[in-house]
């Protein structure tokens, strides 16, 4: 009879804005990220791995619940109006840990309730929780929580504070098995690294300073990474710890001169905010050496933000508590490369304030993806002005609470006409067509809005005022 204390570990490591074209093992070098390059070599790599949304907070979602981020209420960054909040109803992944013996830990960005006490994540199944709650945060100046504790800056990067906690609640842990959530903000902007991290690579002559400055976070980050992964090995914890990291959309683009942020992505269609390949399709590695994990061996199959919550849990041998209704599915017998369930239908919305199905939405069927470009006006912030109200001073928010709607008046003209892409032919989608294939497009339009309807009925039950 086995005990608790042979459960594998999990750490989960997130990181924000990252896409593929950011590992120097893609880019031929460009960046410096030794550490992850060298964890690939041990670990399986999911060629077509996709994230719950093309932005933040609704990909965490995905994550956390195994469900699309419509059911849950977690639509949008924007935490002044508590559209990144994930509903009370909503089970989340450290909530069955615990249930099951597990210690539970966060440490890092959290963005799923960023005021309201009822969505600190020390109320959503996390034991520890070392964060920020918003979507983005000065990595200097920073305002943390430690548990319901805030301390503010002492002179450390917020990177390597993350690193630091992550390191602690794995030696405070070592002998009970855990489940940790590391997220760190990096990439995401304000664009911030130490000097001699920016240094080398701003030395080189081949980027401007926002790139510079984007490899040189990165490069702090994969360090961070050495230190997490050094200490399961310390604690003799490797063997027996499943270590996952990815992205939870792609990279950011954008700016002008030397502060654009626009770089390689493996000619990726799109960036981050978009439903084309390159703002959803994002790398992600798993290493378990003892569960047979490993290897550097690559695994093809679509697996979606939402798989890792049954995946984890059955690999933990942890029940999937069966009332839950989940979008994603147990991947782990593909990941072990035997035959095992795949979900070929996967779907993307996302647009500013309030769903919209005809802005800036997708599907995936087999090879086969239907894309609905991003309608500009549907994507406009009007009130962008509180967001460093949000990132500095929450106390506003803490205090006085969140806007209600109506949300801000915005003029949506009608929608550009759907494309369609064949993936395996044209993963770059360069080859739109809807027009050779109008009954192909029009099958995948239908199940779009048929998925579209079912998501929003049960967000519309959402009560947590």
């Amino acid at each position: 009879m086995s005990t608790l204390r042979e459960h594998p570990n999990v750490v989960f490591i997130l990181v924000d804005d990252m896409g593929y074209g950011d590992f120097s093992a893609f880019n031929g070098g460009l960046s410096n990220t030794p550490t992850l390059d060298a964890l690939m070599q041990e670990s399986i790599c999911l060629t077509q791995h996709y994230t719950g949304s093309p932005v933040c907070n609704p990909s965490r979602a995905a994550l956390l619940t195994g469900r699309y981020s419509h059911r849950t209420g977690s639509l949008d960054t924007l935490e002044w109006w508590g559209l990144e909040r994930l509903a009370l109803r909503e089970t989340t992944l450290a909530d069955v840990f615990k249930a099951a013996g597990y210690a539970t830990g966060l440490v890092g960005k959290w963005h799923l309730g960023s005021f309201d006490p009822r969505y600190h994540p020390n109320r959503r199944g996390f034991d520890e929780a070392v964060c920020f709650r918003g979507g983005m945060h000065d990595y200097y100046n920073w305002r943390l929580e430690f548990n319901e504790t805030v301390r503010r800056a002492d002179g450390r990067y917020l990177t390597d504070v993350w690193a630091e906690e992550a390191v602690s609640f794995i030696g405070r842990h070592r002998d009970e098995p855990f489940f940790l959530h590391v997220t760190f903000n990096a990439p995401h902007t304000p664009l911030e690294a130490p000097l001699d991290e920016i240094k080398p690579f701003t030395d080189k002559g081949q980027f401007n300073l926002g790139v510079s400055m984007i490899y040189a976070m990165i490069h702090r980050m994969d360090t961070g990474v050495a230190a997490i992964l050094d200490a399961l090995k310390r604690n003799g914890l490797t063997e027996n710890t499943i270590v996952v990291f990815c992205s939870d959309n792609g990279p950011q683009f954008g700016g002008q001169g030397e502060h654009a942020t626009t770089r390689f992505n493996c000619q990726f269609n799109g960036a981050k905010g978009t439903t084309y390949e390159g703002g959803i399709r994002v790398p992600a590695i798993i290493r378990w050496p003892a569960g047979g994990l490993g290897g550097g061996r690559r695994v093809t199959d679509m697996v979606h933000m939402t798989d890792w919550f049954p995946t984890l849990l059955t690999a933990a041998g942890v029940d999937v508590p069966r009332h839950l209704k989940l979008d994603g599915v147990n991947v782990l017998p593909v990941l072990r490369g035997a035959p095992g369930q795949v979900v070929t239908q996967r779907f993307w919305q996302w647009s500013r304030y309030q769903p919209d199905i005809t802005s800036n939405a997708a599907m995936r069927d087999g090879d086969w993806k239907l894309v609905r470009p991003a309608i500009r006006e549907a994507m406009a912030v009007p009130d962008i002005q509180w967001l460093p109200v949000s990132m500095y001073g929450p106390e506003h928010f803490i205090h006085n609470g969140i806007f209600r709607p109506p949300y801000p008046p915005r003029e949506v003209p009608p929608p550009p006409p759907p494309e369609l892409y064949n993936i395996a032919e044209d993963p770059l989608e360069r080859r739109n067509l809807a027009d050779q294939y109008p009954e192909q497009a029009r099958k995948m339009l239908r199940a779009l809005e048929t998925w579209f309807e079912d998501v929003e009925a049960e967000r519309a039950t959402i009560n947590d005022a």
